[in-house]
């Protein structure tokens, strides 16, 4: 981290956007070593509404997903979460929320999201203008510094960056920076504890106890006999 950054005086707060369908160990573990590095005062977590790259049919109620995070984060004074995206209508864009806190707060902002959805960021919605409105953490997995950083941006962005190698991050043009942090890596995803749930298979260990219990009095994620829908679908 810079020591640009660690000068403001400002607190230091993390935006973790997901659709978190639902939170896992992943998740958390991530954003606990995200807090750690970065010196943050907090997290939040913002669980999207309606996801515009994802297919619906395999997301459960928002209030659901909303309750789930809630019960997985209770125990960290450092974790919070809003509902921003859930009171908005229509679908979740990234550069909405950003806009909101940086319209409601002084504080310094680090948008934190994974790899994955890094590699697709040229599709959001005004995604060049995203970097104006705080810093990026992006969330890779062991191994990828010693990938040259010269080769971590994608081509549409590579004009509003300039390399600070000494640091290992990119530079906007508006002052903001882009690092890229290396975590332990759980072999967990959504998509894998769905799966395990609708065959009826534990997913103890994967996701928090809070959250399996509360997967399990709504009978989320099960498929209804004969039919290819979620039960619990729509809440």
């Amino acid at each position: 981290m810079s020591e640009e950054m660690k000068r403001t005086g400002k607190r230091r707060i993390g935006l973790f956007g997901g659709t978190f369908n639902p939170i896992h160990l992943g998740h958390l573990r991530g954003a606990e070593e995200i807090r750690e590095a970065f010196r943050l005062d907090g997290i939040i977590f913002i669980p999207s509404a309606i996801p515009p790259h994802k297919a619906m049919e395999e997301i459960i109620d928002a209030r659901h997903r909303l309750e789930m995070v809630r019960l997985a984060i209770a125990s960290n004074p450092y974790f919070s979460i809003s509902d921003i995206e859930l009171s908005r209508s229509g679908k979740s864009y990234t550069i909405d929320t950003l806009r909101h806190f940086r319209e409601r707060c002084a504080d310094s902002l680090f948008f934190i999201l994974g790899g994955d959805a890094f590699v697709e960021i040229e599709t959001w919605k005004d995604f060049q203008n995203l970097f104006t409105l705080c810093h990026f953490i992006v969330m890779a997995r062991p191994g990828f510094q010693k990938t040259p950083l010269a080769n971590r941006l994608p081509g549409a962005l590579s004009s509003a960056f300039q390399p600070d190698v000494e640091a290992m991050t990119w530079v906007h043009s508006s002052g903001h920076r882009l690092v890229f942090k290396e975590i332990s890596f759980l072999d967990i995803s959504s998509t894998k504890v769905r799966e395990l749930i609708e065959r009826g298979e534990s997913v103890r260990y994967l996701i928090p106890p809070e959250t399996e219990t509360y997967i399990h009095q709504h009978g989320l994620y099960r498929r209804r006999e004969g039919m290819g829908d979620f039960s619990a679908q729509k809440g």
